[in-house]
């Protein structure tokens, strides 16, 4: 597929079939996700595969009962290490929430590609989620992605038109 056929064609989907999904093939786009650009390649992010239902069910209970994420087959978390980003001080924490965002965003579109559906999910209860995957006090979970084969069709994306600024506001 065109990465920019990818670009336009991919939705966020909330229904999955229960077809599993293959854990090779989870790897393989968590490594893609981590092409993504980096402030001084510091990779300030981890990845955490959550395929235990019980663990998928707490997760969409903390994602203020957002049920479709305990319903995909495997449920990744992306998270900020700020403990990788030590050299540029306090604006590191911004870093790596960058770091992490653009490898999500790399991770969605290969998931795509991949014949895969996604959502990316970032209204969540920090502290249940910390808690529920047992994070150190430097990692800090930026979004939930649930992935799995899509059981609905999306409808189209309206996308704003003025958005775009020359020289100034």
């Amino acid at each position: 597929m065109e990465l920019k056929e990818a670009i336009k064609k991919r939705r966020s989907i909330r229904k999955f079939t229960n077809k599993p999904v293959a854990r090779d093939i989870v790897e393989n786009l968590l490594l893609l996700a981590n092409y993504a650009p980096s402030a001084g390649n510091l990779q300030a992010r981890d990845f955490i595969i959550v395929d235990d239902q019980k663990k998928k069910e707490e997760l969409a209970e903390a994602s203020y009962n957002q049920e479709f994420v305990s319903e995909a087959p495997i449920v990744i978390v992306f998270c900020a290490n700020e403990k990788r980003i030590s050299p540029y001080g306090q604006r590191g924490k911004l870093y790596c929430i960058e770091d992490t965002s653009a490898a999500i965003e790399n991770f969605l579109l290969a998931a795509f590609d991949e014949g895969l559906a996604t959502c990316w999910v970032g209204a969540f209860d920090e502290e249940k989620v910390r808690e529920i995957l047992r994070l150190p006090p430097y990692v800090k979970p930026i979004a939930i992605v649930p992935v799995g084969y899509a059981d609905e069709v999306p409808s189209e994306k309206w996308l704003r038109e003025d958005i775009i600024h020359y020289n100034k506001w």
